[in-house]
């Protein structure tokens, strides 16, 4: 499966890039593919996992802010693999077609 998702601390800092920062870095450290955009990051793996890391990362936000808003879109497809790259892919070709 597919996870995007974004975290935004509330009640704090104008700023929240270093929390959100903190939140990319439980991402990757947790070894699952993932790639992170200007708007969501994206997790591969299977429900559990990438669930368990989605909360981790809420988790070492909400330590420091007294807020935390979570948005979240799946993509449950049981059986597929490489979605994160191979999506992407698909619609290169595609566009590379014409």
């Amino acid at each position: 499966m597919l996870i995007a998702f974004s975290i935004t601390p509330l009640g704090g800092d104008d700023s929240v890039g270093d929390l959100v920062a903190e939140a990319v870095r439980v991402v990757r450290a947790s070894g699952l593919p993932n790639r992170t955009d200007a708007m969501f990051t994206t997790v591969e793996g299977e429900w559990d996992e990438v669930m368990a890391v989605v909360k981790r990362a809420v988790d070492v936000v909400a330590a420091q802010a007294p807020r935390v808003s979570v948005v979240l879109k799946a993509d449950i497809r049981p059986g597929v693999t490489d979605a994160l790259t191979g999506k992407i892919a698909r619609i290169e070709a595609r566009l590379a077609e014409g």
